[in-house]
């Protein structure tokens, strides 16, 4: 039987939500071992004299415990 835990983890890049995705895994999977899935709860942006200057996501990763 395996038991998996949820957490939520936020992200941001410059360059779009899916290079912020790829951080905040990247990043996770340092210190967690096991990541299943990532969901990305939400997603928004900063603007900044009417251009996109930061993309984040807000994600929610599946892991299993050991």
């Amino acid at each position: 039987m395996s038991v998996l835990k949820v957490i939520e983890v936020l992200s941001n890049s410059e360059i779009s939500w899916e290079d912020a995705a790829r951080k905040g895994v990247a990043k996770a999977a340092t210190s967690l071992k096991n990541i299943r899935s990532a969901y990305i709860k939400d997603h928004s942006a900063t603007i900044k004299d009417g251009k996109i200057t930061e993309y984040r996501v807000n994600l929610k990763l599946t892991f299993e415990l050991e």
